[in-house]
């Protein structure tokens, strides 16, 4: 078995782990700060809005020697204003210029033409109006207020409303984080940004719900037992799931970091640019909330419940009465291990593997 396998395993058993749950306001601070950092971007920044929701027209040439960079000095002074401009892999340009219209549109393609020493017939002129992307704004916001409310329901039937708060936090947070990074970046969105912002959703939840199904299982005749709280219930399938989410979180960014920073940054595909970034940072968020967000808040929300109060003052107090007496918190609570089916028949694989090499210990001291 590789390292990360045995590590995995030894995770899932309760042998090793991190105390996330624990060290939730460093995580909560974190992206606190993050989240700020993305929106005074948005304020400051703004988003580079593609001429797909401003308007304008896009030209597109034949096979060229003239550099992209020259281009758009050729495209900005013909315009008047700023141009965005590519090179296509057939070796041509496109160039986009924005809030133009017909006859602009015309006499700009025709100066572009003898700037480029270019046939005006061969340059492609497509006017966008801005209306088109007006329309998949809305249709994109709709699509995400239906999706919000259709898991908010979801997780509440098949969980409860508190993961399903912390779901939507945690998805919110996603999403705020993604289109920060495109304000401050600078990129453009286009139709193909909101595609890969709609498709992240889903991702983001995936993580969340597998770690909420483990912990709904482990939780369960929670308060019937001693050994633990809540929160170190939370801990440990978060632990149980973690190296599961980094495995598929990596096999999921590869392919889009290929497709960011080879498609688009060394073919200069646009449209790969504008999906692939969007994926990239959402896929990374989204592991980030799963892991460090989502589960440690249902775990503040969990232990503000009068049932978890009480049930973690008992586990206070019998560890404070063992320590008392001079024994371990595993050995005072042999007897609970049988009340938790998920997390504590772990435990006690664990707590019996302590003591069997506490006696072999001890017997190779004879």
């Amino acid at each position: 078995m590789s390292r990360l396998g045995n590590l995995g395993a030894r995770l899932y058993r309760g042998e090793v782990g991190y105390d996330f749950v624990a060290k939730r306001k460093l995580w909560y601070g974190i992206s606190i700060l993050i989240t700020i950092t993305a929106i005074v971007g948005l304020a400051v920044r703004g988003l580079n809005m593609g001429i797909e929701f401003k308007g304008g027209a896009v030209f597109t040439t034949p096979s060229t020697s003239v550099s992209a960079a020259k281009a758009e000095e050729i495209a900005e002074d013909a315009a008047g204003h700023d141009a965005i401009v590519q090179k296509l892999g057939t070796g041509g340009l496109r160039i986009q210029v924005s809030s133009l219209d017909t006859q602009q549109a015309d006499r700009i393609g025709n100066e572009i033409a003898e700037s480029l020493d270019i046939p005006a017939r061969q340059i492609t002129n497509e006017l966008v109006g801005p209306s088109w992307g007006e329309q998949i704004a809305n249709k994109a916001w709709t699509g995400l207020g239906v999706f919000m409310i259709l898991v908010v329901i979801y997780l509440a039937i098949a969980f409860e409303w508190r993961m399903a708060l912390a779901a939507l936090i945690a998805l919110v947070h996603d999403l705020t984080i993604t289109v920060g990074i495109y304000s401050l970046v600078g990129f453009e969105v286009t139709p193909g940004t909101v595609i890969g912002l709609l498709t992240i959703l889903g991702y983001s939840l995936y993580d969340t719900v597998v770690v909420f199904d483990g912990l709904k299982e482990s939780s369960k005749d929670i308060t019937k037992q001693t050994r633990y709280t809540y929160s170190e219930i939370a801990n440990r399938s978060l632990n149980g799931t973690l190296v599961r989410s980094i495995n598929t979180t990596v096999v999921a960014l590869l392919p889009v970091a290929g497709l960011l920073f080879i498609g688009g940054g060394f073919l200069g595909a646009g449209m790969l640019n504008d999906i692939s970034l969007s994926l990239f940072v959402g896929l990374a968020a989204g592991a980030y909330s799963s892991i460090f967000i989502a589960t440690p808040l249902v775990a503040d929300l969990k232990e503000r419940e009068p049932q978890m109060k009480a049930l973690k003052k008992r586990v206070l107090a019998k560890r404070a009465a063992a320590e008392a007496k001079g024994l371990s918190a595993d050995d005072a609570d042999g007897a609970d291990e049988a009340a938790l089916p998920g997390a504590t028949a772990t435990a006690g694989a664990v707590v019996g593997g302590q003591r069997g090499r506490r006696g072999r210990s001890t017997g190779s001291n004879r």
